[in-house]
């Protein structure tokens, strides 16, 4: 698996799309830049590093507890802290 970024303008993407799925599919971010100034517009990542729900910060209690959710709880974030 490589890693790093690739920067690719909106023409060099349309005409090397094969090639930026193939590093995404390896593990690196294809970085999508637009106009003269090459603004970074967009990235396509993998989908691994999309989806992971990442862990949840719990502020005072940090360093003194823990909590775990199964992959099926379905609360989100904001009705959880409104409960």
């Amino acid at each position: 698996m490589k890693s790093g970024s690739i920067v690719m303008t909106v023409a060099e993407l349309k005409s090397r799309f094969s090639e930026a799925l193939d590093a995404v599919r390896e593990g690196r971010t294809v970085v999508v830049s637009f106009g003269r100034g090459r603004r970074k517009i967009a990235a396509m990542v993998p989908y691994s590093q999309y989806a992971s729900p990442g862990k949840r910060p719990l502020g005072l209690l940090k360093n003194k507890a823990s909590a775990k959710f199964s992959r099926d709880f379905s609360l989100g974030d904001e009705s959880l802290l409104e409960s």
